[in-house]
């Protein structure tokens, strides 16, 4: 997600609701102190005296609590608490997010103990995205300064209050593990021991944060903190909230996109042992049994009837043929320079192409699921959510009740990829729980979780350059044509008829090119539903423009990795990543038959990467992927440990796609139902992956999302090296073996 879209989602935010502002202040004074580190005027959730009085009182009675922000309390035995406001799917951030906090206040990391933040967007609003979101790569970004500075501004407390017992300069003192020490006089004293004063004390106006040079924490490898617990079986994801008396719901959706329940004889599932009740919402229908085998069973012997509507004739074809035609016409401009179409007349060398990537699902390993107990006093929902407070407001405006007395407690989640930004599935168990006595777990098949996902977009993209003599390029045309995410789930971010997220990456080349020109056509699927899928406009943008780019290497005779350096001036940062990718791989060595080696840079989510990647390619057309060499700049690393890990996941999820993945549509249906017909990648057939990390002093960046974005490219391009075969439509499967 580009700096660009990361403030217009904060503006729109903030014009919706003013108070989500109030996240984060940062005043205009800063300036460097003796000691190198920072000072900043600040306001951090909860910090007026006022507020910090309440906090203590509904956090433990009045018992004697140090809480000066939304972020960390720490009781009278010293045990830490850090208020989560980001969700943990597997990225790290219960580790990294933590860590942030405990360098500034001085404690060891195993000490904290992590709460989920519970909905409230004035407390845990992300700074960058202006609601307590987890997506777009920014749970570092939004939290690096305001993490240090909850930690700085409740350790200044707690040795200002030593220091008022001690009697002597605050200056003379300092904290270490959970203590504070004067050295002078030999005498030390827990935080626990100074909770009570430390609570009575007006919060700081400014603090003084560390100078990255002096980090002990941030910068080194940590073991993860969630690990344990995910290894014993302790730890707690959404699918397994069990409260008590609880009913478990299976439920059916119409088949046909945008189809409705006709009807539904339940005559035979309710004589069925275990089965308790049939529930009719909508567009589908559930059973409600004792236990999911036995909802299971009933809901297999419904006789249901559906009224498919007008998509029941819908085919992939179709829709493919809705962006082709749709790309004949104008679109809207969403970056000119120059005069590409001028420029393009007069080119020594062109071409034009077009590329083609389908309907993708998220397929996470924790299948769709949710909780719900509607009653007298209101709605409680168990859940793994990206998106906690739009999930309760959806709530309570289906049952119209007061969003207070919706009470969302959020979970551990296996895998999002985008897909738990939505809320559908929220929105369908509060349907089914208003029918029901007591709580009741509805939980997605796996065959329901595919065929009813909300799809990463199907795109269609017209792409077009002009070379010099000397095969630079002096034209770029590039036309994109598919849905627009941003349409439904922040309008106002669609300015002029551009989706900001449909064209990322694509309208901000890297490359110094002096014509270009790119529009987008918005051409919605009719009744496919459309929806992020880990950085989708990053993703699908970088495989085109680096695809193509390899493209006009390869007809100007150049050396892929060399016309890439030549053109990179602009971006100084993205070259040396570059450079040194190629350097840590075998770049420019003799090739066996069959193998071949391909390249691709990224600059997205505030991190620059590039990567290479080694194939070999038999003679059935089956590719064997080698190694993937990957160097990333993120700015300043937390957790070196976490960005490798992500780097090295985001490359799998992102070879499956471009391998094998696609959703395709008959009959208004989708084909696809598990994992033997969206299958992934298995560990026989992962690669080497190598992660380079370039040090640098630079704010820090995402991570999630860069890895998926970058290997599409690298390795269609790879192919291409191995068979001359380029690969313009996606997945890459039965394209080599035609």
């Amino acid at each position: 997600m580009s700096q660009g879209l990361i403030q217009a989602l904060a503006d729109q935010y903030t014009v919706a609701n003013p108070p989500r502002r109030q996240f984060l202040k940062i005043a205009a004074s800063v300036s460097a102190t003796a000691a190198g580190g920072m000072v900043l005027s600040i306001s951090l959730p909860a910090l007026s005296q006022s507020k910090q009085t309440q906090a203590y009182s509904e956090l433990d009675n009045g018992k004697g609590v140090l809480a000066p922000n939304g972020f960390i309390r720490i009781d009278k035995t010293g045990e830490v608490t850090m208020i989560m406001p980001k969700v943990e799917m597997g990225q790290g951030v219960y580790t990294s997010i933590p860590m942030l906090l405990a360098e500034e206040l001085e404690v060891d990391l195993h000490t904290v103990k992590l709460e989920h933040a519970p909905p409230n967007e004035k407390l845990y609003a992300d700074a960058l995205l202006g609601a307590q979101v987890t997506g777009g790569s920014t749970s570092i970004r939004a939290l690096w300064e305001p993490m240090r500075q909850a930690g700085a501004v409740c350790r200044s407390l707690l040795v200002t209050a030593a220091a008022q017992k001690w009697k002597v300069a605050a200056a003379s003192c300092y904290a270490k593990s959970g203590v504070v020490y004067h050295d002078a006089s030999r005498r030390t004293l827990s935080y626990g021991a100074l909770v009570a004063a430390a609570s009575q004390l007006p919060v700081p106006k400014s603090v003084v944060l560390k100078d990255p040079k002096d980090f002990k924490l941030i910068g080194t490898s940590a073991k993860r903190l969630d690990t344990p617990d995910k290894a014993n079986g302790q730890a707690k994801f959404g699918i397994d909230a069990r409260p008590n008396n609880v009913k478990f719901a299976v439920i059916a959706t119409c088949p046909v996109f945008g189809g409705k329940l006709a009807s539904v004889d339940d005559s035979r599932a309710l004589t069925m042992p275990s089965v308790l009740q049939v529930v009719k919402v909508d567009n589908a229908v559930a059973v409600i049994g004792t236990n999911t085998w036995a909802a299971k069973r009933g809901l297999g012997a419904l006789e249901i009837t559906w009224d498919e509507g007008k998509s029941a004739a819908v085919n992939t074809r179709d829709l493919i043929q809705d962006l082709r035609e749709a790309a004949k016409k104008p679109g809207a401009v969403a970056k000119k320079t120059g005069n590409a179409a001028s420029a393009y007349k007069k080119a020594d060398k062109t071409l034009s192409v077009e590329y083609e990537q389908p309907f993708l699902a998220h397929a996470t390993m924790e299948p769709m699921n949710c909780t719900v107990e509607v009653s007298a006093f209101g709605c409680d929902i168990w859940v793994g959510t990206q998106i906690p407070t739009f999930a309760q407001g959806m709530a309570a405006k289906i049952l119209n009740m007061p969003v207070e007395k919706v009470r969302l407690h959020n979970f551990l989640i296996g895998g999002g990829f985008g897909r738990r930004l939505e809320f559908d599935g929220v929105v369908q168990a509060v349907k089914v729980a208003k029918q029901v006595k007591g709580p009741v777990k509805v939980i997605w098949t796996r065959e329901e979780d595919i065929q009813h996902d909300m799809f990463r977009p199907y795109y269609f993209d017209r792409i077009s350059a002009g070379l010099d003599a000397q095969g630079k390029p002096v034209a770029w045309s590039h036309r994109i044509v598919g849905s627009s995410i941003m349409a439904r789930f922040a309008p106002p971010l669609v300015k002029n008829g551009v989706d900001p997220d449909a064209v990322e990456v694509s309208a901000e080349l890297p490359y110094a090119l002096p014509n270009v020109y790119v529009d987008y056509v918005r051409v919605e699927p009719r009744d496919v539903p459309t929806a992020f899928w880990r950085g989708v406009g990053p993703t699908r943008g970088t495989f085109v423009v680096e695809s193509f780019i390899d493209e006009l290497a390869h007809l100007a005779h150049i050396d892929p990795v060399k016309y890439r350096l030549d053109l990179l001036s602009p971006s100084p940062r993205l070259k040396n990543a570059l450079q040194t990718a190629v350097s840590k791989s075998d770049w420019g060595k003799p090739l066996a038959k069959g193998q071949g080696r391909g390249v691709s840079v990224m600059h997205a989510f505030g991190t620059f990467l590039a990567m290479v990647v080694d194939v070999t390619v038999n003679d059935q057309g089956e590719v064997k992927i080698n190694r993937v060499v990957s160097a990333v700049d993120c700015g300043m690393t937390v957790n070196p440990d976490t960005v490798i890990a992500q780097i090295q996941g985001g490359v799998i999820f992102g070879l499956t796609a471009v391998l094998f993945n696609e959703i395709t549509i008959e009959h208004g249906r989708v084909q696809q139902t598990n994992f033997n017909d969206y299958r992934m990648l298995r560990m026989n057939e992962s690669p080497a992956i190598d992660v380079h990390l370039i040090k640098s002093a630079e704010a820090p960046g995402g991570i999630g999302e860069p890895g998926t974005a970058a290997i599409g490219a690298a390795l269609t391009n790879a192919v291409f090296s191995a068979t001359g075969k380029r690969i313009r439509k996606l997945p890459i499967g039965q394209q080599l073996k035609a």
